[in-house]
């Protein structure tokens, strides 16, 4: 199961947390990233809660939009995250990793998407419309997820999912 989390804000300087964990390509999660209060009411073993900065700064001469600068990244937020550790295992702790690999992968398709505006006086409501687009699709891809892998009860459906994800991220290094 998972919390998505998305931030727009305007100033990048805000993109950084401490109490967030940026995604890394050789970084991987383990069960003391997972610091949040369990549910006792949930049927989950544990809940990755991760989510997208997404922040822009449109320069401007003469009022006349001349550049565009975007930052995007994929964090893992520790606290809002938990784990019922009689429950924990490595199995679980894979479909969870690959909740946090998913929220790159979509990291990585809103920085292509947002590579490709051109600079115009419009460029913010399309870096916005874009941004909104990316954030339903990715909401809709982690309940996907979790629906064809019975929240990881799927082996086979969760060794198909962790295929499909490195091949997605690997088609997309381009954007990390």
């Amino acid at each position: 199961m998972i919390r998505i989390l998305v931030f727009c804000i305007a100033a990048l300087s805000f993109l950084k947390s401490d109490q967030s964990i940026p995604w890394q390509e050789n970084y991987k999660l383990s069960w003391e990233n997972f610091i949040g209060q369990p549910d006792p009411n949930s049927d989950a073993a544990a809940v990755t809660s991760s989510g997208i900065t997404f922040g822009y700064r449109l320069s401007r001469v003469n009022n006349v939009i001349e550049s565009i600068h975007v930052e995007v990244t994929a964090h893992f937020y520790p606290e809002k995250s938990w784990v019922k550790s009689n429950e924990a295992d490595n199995h679980i702790l894979a479909h969870e990793q690959l909740h946090f690999d998913i929220t790159e992968l979509y990291t990585r398709k809103l920085r292509k998407a947002t590579s490709q505006v051109v600079v115009s006086q419009n460029a913010n409501n399309e870096l916005d419309a874009i941004h909104s687009r990316i954030v339903k699709e990715l909401n809709d891809y982690q309940n996907h997820y979790d629906d064809e892998t019975n929240y990881s009860r799927n082996h086979e459906a969760q060794a198909k999912w962790q295929k499909s994800i490195k091949e997605a991220l690997e088609a997309l290094k381009d954007y990390q």
